[in-house]
């Protein structure tokens, strides 16, 4: 079975400030470099069920729309991340194009979440 914990070869997992900064700065720094600045940050928490039962479908994603970065922050390990992007429950989905969000899904809604990506990442 699936868990929050297991880590996805296709998801970045951010654990520190410092590394979370730092990918923010290649991204502005070097917009090709990292999939033409396309991110999906899925906000996520150790104790949510419902991070748990959508974590499986969010993996499936990242690996089939390679030319995406899909990106996982733990609210409680990065709080001052969370704050910054105004999360107020888990899961949250933020997509982030050229610098700003242009998309958002609360909730673990396998279906708007497949259909958001779809939306906005082409294979």
């Amino acid at each position: 079975m699936s868990t929050l914990e297991e880590e996805s070869p296709d998801v970045k997992a951010f654990h520190s400030a410092e590394r979370w900064e730092s990918y923010l700065e290649k991204i502005k720094e070097s917009p090709k470099l990292i999939n033409k600045n396309q991110v999906v940050i899925y906000f996520t928490a150790s104790w949510c069920g419902p991070c748990k039962f959508i974590a499986p479908v969010f993996n499936h994603m990242a690996a089939e729309f390679a030319n995406a970065d899909f990106v996982k922050i733990d609210v409680d390990e990065l709080s001052g991340v969370a704050k910054e992007f105004k999360v107020e429950a888990m899961p949250t989905f933020v997509w982030w194009k050229e610098g700003k969000e242009v998309e958002r899904v609360v909730g673990a809604n396998k279906d708007e979440l497949q259909n958001k990506i779809k939306k906005h990442y082409q294979l």
